[in-house]
């Protein structure tokens, strides 16, 4: 019997005392793995910290505190919160080309208020935070109750806004009231101001659609119409309150960079802005025909272009192949999103 029990003991090929392989250690790993893979971030989260640690090795200037709020606060924090309202329109299945006017024409809006019209800065800003939801109140309804293309309507409101800026204007940068540089400083003069808005907007806009009605209906909404609609969704109300979302961001925003800069430009904004938040929330795993969408992608989406903006200047690099890199970014995260979402159905079948 000992002999039997000796034979059935004894392991050939590994000698006396070796401890056996963690098998529970490598399958959690590969769990673990898996499970990063399933996120819609998982990619742009990749890119993110590869592109931080190049730059910080390329140039020891980059992880300083100076150009960290430069880097941050005014390369990053306006795309980030731009793109908030941006990914709650395409995961609806809109888009808003005029958010970038409506950042240029905010805070010449508080400017005219305060010294033609003597109104108090705070109420000055309080009317132009209004124009910008008032602006998609006008793009929401001419999209869902007229029935026009949101890309035809927004493309026209934001000709309408840069006409009224450029004629208003004379197409002339203006300083910024002294009325409101007191409140300006909270806003975006303080160093890390800017880029705490953004995570706490990011932070908010994630918690909305991930944790409450309004964002399960607008992924309803942009995932199937014809559903939402039988299954009592009140799609009108989402879709108007999205664009007015981001007509109020736009108009912050605005607000926000006069403020840091000082002065009021009528070529701030326009289509820039509006292109790299569609482009951060493209990046970050936002689909394009609707229905599917995240926020925090989105918001390392912009980190993703602020740092490859401050990234190229900090090491001397002409900023003129930025767009390039840009065009060549959305092509490779596409490919990479439509990849992983492969992956992902693989997963579940």
């Amino acid at each position: 019997m000992s002999e039997a029990v000796e034979h059935r003991t004894d392991r050939p090929g590994r000698p006396p005392g070796e401890t056996p392989p963690r098998r529970g250690s490598l399958s959690f790993l590969r769990s673990a793995g898996a499970l990063f893979l399933r996120q819609r971030e998982a990619t742009v989260l990749v890119v993110a910290v590869a592109l931080i640690i190049y730059f910080a090795l390329a140039s020891s200037n980059f992880l300083g505190k100076s150009n960290l709020i430069t880097w941050l606060s005014e390369d990053t924090a306006y795309i980030a919160v731009l793109a908030v309202g941006e990914v709650l329109l395409l995961i609806c299945g809109e888009i808003d080309l005029s958010v970038g006017f409506i950042y240029t024409f905010s805070p010449f809006l508080t400017y005219y208020l305060i010294s033609y019209y003597h109104f108090p800065g705070i109420l000055a800003i309080i009317v132009s935070l209004i124009m910008g939801i008032a602006v998609g109140w006008i793009n929401a309804f001419l999209t869902v109750t007229v029935g026009l293309p949101s890309f035809i309507t927004t493309l026209g409101t934001g000709f309408v806004l840069l006409g009224l800026v450029d004629t208003t204007s004379h197409a002339e940068p203006v300083p910024v009231p002294p009325g409101v540089q007191s409140i300006g400083h909270w806003m975006s003069s303080y160093a890390w101001s800017e880029i705490s808005w953004a995570v706490a907007l990011v932070l908010l806009g994630h918690i909305v659609l991930t944790r409450t009605r309004w964002g399960l209906h607008t992924v309803a909404v942009g995932g199937n119409l014809l559903g939402a609609q039988e299954a009592g969704i009140k799609v009108k109300r989402i879709k108007y309150g999205n664009f007015m979302i981001t007509g109020l961001l736009g108009a912050f925003v605005g607000l926000q960079v006069a403020f840091q800069t000082n002065t009021i430009d009528p070529t701030a904004g326009g289509y820039q802005p509006m292109f790299y938040a569609v482009t951060a929330a493209v990046i970050g795993g936002t689909a394009m025909l609707g229905g599917v969408g995240t926020i925090l992608g989105a918001f390392l989406g912009a980190i993703v272009l602020g740092t490859l903006t401050d990234g190229f200047s900090i090491i001397g690099i002409s900023a003129n192949p930025l767009d390039i890199i840009f065009g060549g970014a959305i092509l490779i995260a596409m490919i990479a999103n439509v990849q992983l979402a492969k992956l992902r159905e693989a997963g579940r079948s």
